[in-house]
């Protein structure tokens, strides 16, 4: 008889969680990981994520005797946004190596690309506006009694940023 696994409390990291919500939405696609979506800045680089995205995995159809030799690498269907499709296709066999790298497995055996508009991904959420200077030292009055200095310049921009979104509010 096999346990069942214990539940587990507390927050859990969105990272743990997204492979397992996209696999399905993944699957019909023809993608059995979620790694080349999700890792696609990471294979491509951010400067070529930008402007591509992979659409889908087209396998071919597989002989019977398939089992003996392994499956036949996959083509990676991949919208490019117009002026970087020759760019995009001079590193295509670039990409295909960091993809099978990545995966572990001769997976992609080409790149077939589709011009069109892609998402734009946010690289990052960039910088915070700068709270202004009397919430600043407001926030450091109330954490002056803090000797621990990395944990007190952390809560004064934490409480800077509440207090000016608030005073904003109003």
């Amino acid at each position: 008889m096999q346990r069942a696994k214990p539940f587990r409390k507390g927050p859990r990291a969105l990272g743990e969680l997204a492979p397992k919500a996209l696999s399905p939405a993944a699957a019909r696609l023809g993608f059995g990981q979620t790694d080349i979506i999700l890792h696609w800045p990471d294979i491509a680089g951010e400067r070529l994520a930008q402007v591509s995205e992979p659409e889908r995995l087209r396998w071919p159809v597989q002989p019977k005797n398939a089992a003996e030799s392994g499956p036949e690498p996959a083509s990676l269907i991949l919208r490019v946004e117009g002026a970087f499709a020759i760019e995009v296709q001079h590193l295509s066999q670039l990409l295909i190596q960091r993809i099978n790298t990545r995966l572990g497995w001769r997976c992609v055996g080409r790149i077939v690309i589709r011009q069109g508009p892609v998402r734009r991904r946010t690289v990052g959420c960039g910088k915070a506006p700068q709270p202004p200077e009397h919430a600043m030292r407001a926030a450091a009055r109330v954490t002056d009694g803090i000797a621990e200095g990395k944990l007190r310049a952390a809560l004064n921009r934490l409480g800077a940023r509440v207090l000016s979104s608030s005073t904003a509010a109003k």
